[in-house]
């Protein structure tokens, strides 16, 4: 069984880790098989790939970094060919993601790289955690600057009162499509210093930064070496403490009941409206994330929407 089904995959995790005596935490998020399940289905193309693959590594990095137990969002929002694009990560591991675009407007784009601010014109990232209705939603905004969702992600730590923050982000070169789709993300954290007077810091602070650059886009996106061994590799000689890794998965939370409990909630008449004129009285919806069909009839929900207005 693959992630695309709902299981679990060694190539899909999150490994929190520690390089000690520098006071420095981190994350190191690699996806295989859910990268491939949320961006398959869909055939879009290469730059809409990219940017969806890196959404979902950012999520999961970010998301790792908190204690929640529901659904952490990101949301790229923007006036540019592409409209939207939602990566979201259960506490529980299950990913989804998914965009909408102007398939038109990308055709002048080519196959390369394209810089965000083409991709999203004047547009915002958003975080959201959503612990349920009895919680209050936390929201964080900040407007998209930088030419690349990296570059952007770093604009965000900047400008908010968090930890010093670098972050690594990388994905398969969605123009070869016979590589894999792959998305990795390394992301480090300066912890406070232990000492103000501590005058060291500052390089150790660098020094780590440094090191996390080594580490080539090859060496990420590879199922091997482990992620424990490319730590090692990467931050041993300032003492690496990896933790607990974590497994994830793409699940999406679509599902015939919530479909016809949404469809439930029109009256009569707009169902009506949104039937198939080929097949009087069908009702089919397709899930935006994972495209799946679900088909339903007027007669099937006509016993849901009795009392409605």
């Amino acid at each position: 069984m693959t992630a695309a089904d709902g299981s679990c995959s060694a190539a899909d995790h999150v490994l929190p880790f520690q390089i000690e005596n520098v006071g420095v935490r981190g994350r190191l998020v690699r996806l295989g098989p859910a990268v491939e399940a949320i961006v398959r289905p869909h055939a879009y193309p290469p730059p809409i790939a990219t940017i969806v693959a890196e959404a979902v590594a950012l999520s999961v990095v970010l998301a790792s970094s908190l204690k929640y137990d529901g659904v952490f969002s990101l949301q790229l929002q923007g006036q540019g060919p592409v409209r939207l694009v939602v990566a979201d990560v259960t506490s529980g591991g299950e990913l989804r993601a998914c965009a909408r675009f102007d398939s038109d407007a990308l055709g002048g784009f080519g196959l390369g790289e394209v810089p965000l601010p083409r991709l999203f014109g004047t547009g915002v990232m958003a975080f959201t955690v959503d612990q349920g209705p009895s919680t209050e939603r936390y929201q964080g905004v900040t407007a998209l600057e930088g030419a690349s969702l990296g570059d952007c992600a770093h604009a965000y730590f900047r400008q908010s009162e968090q930890l010093d923050t670098a972050l690594h982000l990388c994905t398969t070169d969605f123009t070869r499509g016979a590589e894999p789709p792959r998305a990795a993300a390394l992301m480090l954290q300066r912890l406070p210093p232990s000492s103000a007077a501590d005058p060291f810091a500052e390089d150790d602070w660098r020094r780590a930064v440094l090191l996390m650059s080594s580490a080539t886009p090859r060496e990420l996106l590879a199922p091997a070496p482990p992620s424990a061994q490319l730590l090692y590799r990467l931050f041993h000689e300032d003492g690496v403490r990896v933790y607990r890794q974590r497994a994830l998965r793409h699940r999406c939370r679509c599902s015939p009941e919530r479909v016809r409990r949404t469809l439930s909630a029109f009256p009569l008449d707009e169902l009506a409206e949104m039937a198939e004129t080929t097949e009087p009285g069908l009702i089919v919806v397709v899930c935006e994330f994972c495209k799946a069909r679900y088909e339903l009839t007027l007669g099937e929900l006509a016993g849901d929407t009795d009392g409605d207005g």
